[in-house]
């Protein structure tokens, strides 16, 4: 059976979704992120300004060891230090917010983990995530293997995409 989840939130209020899927699995066959959501706040993504009002949505694990910054964007806490985000105003003129998901692709990932699954939209952000390998393949040209450092707005933002930069 089912389970309800209702979402009440800066960005949302008394919007609701059902989780169908297992935590953690049932993922499209042509979707294999290398790290879980709790991984990827663990790490250091967003500038620490991620989830920070809504965290009652999600496990209370994910936010354990999670490097946030409540106030304000703090990007020394990304894993690589540096910023590599554009503002949700650039996102929304780029078409690239949907309603259900109104903080974006990151979002959206927590809530399939979690087992909500939207066909069309489950598709289209798997695209976009799928596109994001094309960043993958330049920083393997481009840096030498075990220089993490190399690049790293490129390896900050496939971390913002649940590719494990560190390991390119």
């Amino acid at each position: 059976m089912a389970h309800c989840v209702t979402v009440n939130d800066n960005m949302q209020n008394g919007y609701q979704y059902r989780l169908t899927a297992p935590t953690g699995g049932n993922f499209g066959t042509d979707f294999q992120p290398d790290l879980t959501p709790k991984q990827m706040l663990e790490l250091g993504v967003f500038c620490g300004k991620y989830l920070t009002d809504c965290q009652d949505e999600f496990p209370t694990s994910w936010f354990t060891k999670a490097k946030l910054s409540p106030e304000h964007r703090d990007c020394s806490l990304n894993y690589f230090g540096v910023d590599a985000s554009q503002p949700l105003s650039v996102w929304r003129y780029k078409g690239w917010i949907y309603p259900d998901d109104p903080r974006g692709w990151f979002q959206w990932y927590c809530r399939y983990f979690l087992g909500r699954r939207l066909t069309n939209e489950d598709a289209r952000q798997i695209k976009r995530w799928k596109a994001m390998n094309r960043h993958v393949s330049q920083v393997r040209k481009n840096c030498e293997p075990g220089d993490p450092m190399c690049r790293p707005r490129q390896r900050q933002a496939l971390l913002h995409w649940a590719y494990d930069s560190r390991v390119i």
